[in-house]
C-alpha cells in the first residue's frame, strides 16, 4: 500500500502549495521546493535540496544533498524571464550539483535527458542540452549553450566552453578542456585537448556491432590521421562510407559546426 503523502515529506521541508509532486515522491529534511516545480513519480529528493523557478523533473529521479536546480542563469542579459529546467526519468544528481534555467536568447530551456548520472559539484549552465545516458564525473563545468549528446562520458574536473558540442559516444578524459566541437565517437584528453582515438570500449558496452565499430574506426583514421583538410576528409568519408548511418551522423555534426572541430 502506498504511504500517505505526509509520511513521505519530512516536516522541516518547505514546499509551496502550488508545487506538484508525483505519487511516491519523498522529500527530505530542510529541502525547499518552489511554486512552479513539477516532479514525476517515485522521486527521491534528499535533505537540503533546492528546486527553484520553473523546474520539471521526470520519474524515479534521485537528488542528493545540496543539489540546487532551477537557479537564475549567470547571464547579464537575463531579466527574470520565466525560463525553465526540464529533466528526464531516472536521473541522478549527486551532492552540490547546480543546474541553471535557460535564457530567452538560448531558447528558454536547460535540458537533461533520461538515465543520466551527474556526479558531485558539477555545474550545468544556462541553455545546456544534455542527452540520454550521459555520465558526468565530479566537478565538470559546462558553460552556457553547451550540447552534450547521448552516451557521452565527461571525466572529472573537465570543462566545456560556451556554444561547444560533444557528439554521441564521446569519451573525454579527466581534466580536459573542450574549446571546439568534439565530433561523435571520438575520445581524448588534455587541457590542450587532443583526440587520441575513438571510444571503442564505450560503443562495445552499448552493444554496437563490430561492423559499425570498424566503420567508425575508418572515420577516425580519415578525419584525424591522414592530415587532410576538413573538406577533403568530409569528401573521402562520404565516398568510402556512403551507406553508413554512423558516417552520416558524423558528417552532419561536422558540417553543422560553427566553432570548428577538435581533430
Amino acid at each position: 500500500m502506498e504511504k500517505n503523502i505526509h509520511d513521505l515529506i519530512h516536516p522541516t521541508a518547505i514546499i509551496h502549495p502550488n508545487a506538484k509532486l508525483g505519487l511516491g515522491t519523498r522529500v527530505g529534511p530542510y529541502s525547499v521546493i518552489g511554486a512552479d516545480v513539477v516532479t514525476g513519480e517515485h522521486c527521491e529528493i534528499q535533505e537540503h535540496v533546492v528546486l527553484r523557478g520553473k523546474v520539471t523533473i521526470g520519474s524515479y529521479c534521485r537528488l542528493f544533498p545540496h543539489a540546487f536546480i532551477g537557479g537564475e542563469p549567470q547571464h547579464l542579459g537575463y531579466k527574470n524571464e520565466p525560463t525553465e529546467v526540464v529533466m528526464g526519468d531516472r536521473v541522478v544528481l549527486r551532492e552540490y550539483v547546480t543546474v541553471h534555467r535557460g535564457t530567452l536568447a538560448g531558447g528558454n530551456t536547460t535540458q537533461i535527458g533520461n538515465d543520466c548520472l551527474i556526479m558531485a559539484y558539477t555545474h550545468i549552465g544556462h541553455d545546456c542540452h544534455v542527452g540520454n545516458r550521459v555520465i558526468i564525473v565530479n566537478a565538470v563545468q559546462l558553460a552556457g549553450h553547451v550540447v552534450i549528446e547521448d552516451f557521452v562520458t565527461l571525466g572529472g574536473q573537465s570543462g566545456v566552453i560556451q556554444h561547444c558540442r560533444v557528439g554521441k559516444f564521446c569519451y573525454v578524459g579527466g581534466g580536459s578542456m573542450i574549446r571546439k566541437d568534439l565530433p561523435p565517437f571520438f575520445s581524448g584528453k588534455g587541457n590542450v585537448f587532443e583526440v587520441q582515438g575513438f571510444n571503442k570500449v564505450g560503443m562495445e558496452r552499448a552493444g554496437i556491432s563490430a561492423e559499425r565499430i570498424a566503420n567508425i574506426k575508418r572515420i577516425y583514421k580519415i578525419f584525424c590521421l591522414q592530415k587532410l583538410t576538413v573538406s577533403n576528409a568530409i569528401e573521402m568519408i562520404s565516398s568510402e562510407l556512403s551507406d553508413s548511418e554512423d558516417a552520416e551522423i558524423f558528417l552532419r555534426f561536422v558540417r553543422d559546426s560553427k566553432v570548428g572541430c577538435h581533430r
